[in-house]
């Protein structure tokens, strides 16, 4: 081996002064992760599931969801040393194949620049939104922070137009509340509420059953609304100078303030009102807002042209799986009819493993998909 191939698979001194943090330190008792820590809290105090459950009873308002033992699940469990149920939910949800997934499905535009919104960072986005709403009014934060993570599960690789293109296949149609909360995280066991709040988080769907649900509703759509159009100005799609005077009024242009205001919006009506809901002047400036995405950002020739891109590609592959069933990889859909297993097959994919699978199963023209701002990846199938 040469001397230059020698020095290449050397150790760096970095990589071999964090290896002698293999073990910690400590003196044999108690092992530290600083070898200057001085971290203390003194003996005592857990606070065990049984204390959490108790905490929530004193303190959250009347009418937010309690907590209580293993929770109301489809198959029953013993309830968790340490953790509340809705807390063991929220925890499910993260380490979930399907939470991972959102990292790489579309929010708004497919193959976004590194900068724009995933499904992941629309997620995150909305239970930051909605714990500040339940923290400031005394809901129950585990569970709106549950149903807030979970709460786009069920959406298929492509965004909305995924919702359209499955719908041909089901006759219910495809709605990704419901099959979130019925199909995609259904093996997670995870508690009625939490459920409920992902199935109904849409203003299209049913109120759903709790507060924290309906605060999960409103984060969503103050989120999206605010997220969206920043990843549209920093994209050149819009000029913030054009939006209504009454969005700018209330809330302002920028991100930070348009959340700052309506989730002020919200704490005021439940202080004033004991409602969960907006003044109708900032329910109006959100209103607003989203018409003013609607118009320039959703429907525009570009986003639509994408939409139908997306619809093509995902109707042809659950065709390609419905025309034979052993093309779908061992285990998937046992417990199901064809239909559903290629649709959920499908759904489940990110954008780019879907879009790559037709290039590669289906000879699709990459020049026939979906092209978002960075087109690279496109161009590289």
């Amino acid at each position: 081996m040469t001397q230059h191939h020698q020095a290449h698979h050397e150790i760096s001194p970095r990589a071999q002064a964090w290896a002698t943090t293999m073990h910690g330190h400590g003196d044999g008792t108690v092992v530290r992760a600083h070898q200057d820590s001085s971290a203390g809290l003194g003996r005592g105090g857990l606070l065990g599931r049984e204390q959490r459950e108790e905490r929530e009873r004193r303190l959250l308002r009347p009418g937010a969801t309690l907590a209580e033992g293993a929770g109301n699940r489809a198959r029953a469990e013993e309830p968790d040393d340490e953790r509340t149920c809705f807390e063991r939910d929220r925890d499910r949800i993260v380490h979930s194949t399907a939470f991972r997934r959102l990292a790489g499905k579309t929010q708004v535009v497919v193959y976004p620049s590194d900068h724009q919104r995933t499904r992941l960072t629309h997620a995150l986005e909305v239970a930051q939104v909605a714990c500040s709403v339940a923290r400031g009014i005394g809901a129950n934060v585990s569970l709106t922070e549950a149903i807030a993570l979970g709460h786009d599960c069920g959406h298929g690789p492509g965004g909305h137009a995924s919702e359209d293109a499955f719908d041909r296949f089901l006759p219910a149609g495809f709605d990704h509340g419901p099959w979130g909360a019925d199909v995609t995280l259904v093996d997670l066991n995870l508690c009625a509420e939490t459920l409920d709040g992902i199935r109904n988080h849409s203003w299209s769907r049913p109120a759903p059953a709790t507060i924290e649900g309906e605060i999960v509703s409103w984060a969503d759509r103050i989120a999206y609304c605010s997220h969206d159009l920043e990843d549209a100005a920093h994209a050149g799609i819009v000029d913030l100078d054009d939006l209504p005077g009454e969005v700018t009024a209330v809330a302002g242009r920028t991100r930070r303030d348009q959340l700052s205001a309506f989730i002020r919006a919200i704490l005021h009506t439940v202080d004033t009102e004991g409602e969960i809901g907006m003044g109708a002047t900032e329910a109006a400036a959100l209103a607003a807002l989203r018409a003013f995405n609607y118009e320039r950002i959703y429907t525009r020739q570009e986003s639509l042209a994408q939409s139908d891109a997306v619809v093509a590609v995902l109707t042809t592959l659950v065709d390609y799986y419905l025309e034979d069933s052993r093309r779908l990889p061992d285990g998937v859909g046992e417990a199901t009819d064809e239909v559903h297993a290629a649709v959920g097959y499908v759904a489940g994919m990110t954008d780019r493993y879907a879009f790559a699978t037709a290039v590669e199963r289906l000879g699709w023209d990459p020049r026939r998909l979906p092209q978002g701002i960075d087109r690279q990846f496109t161009q590289s199938l």
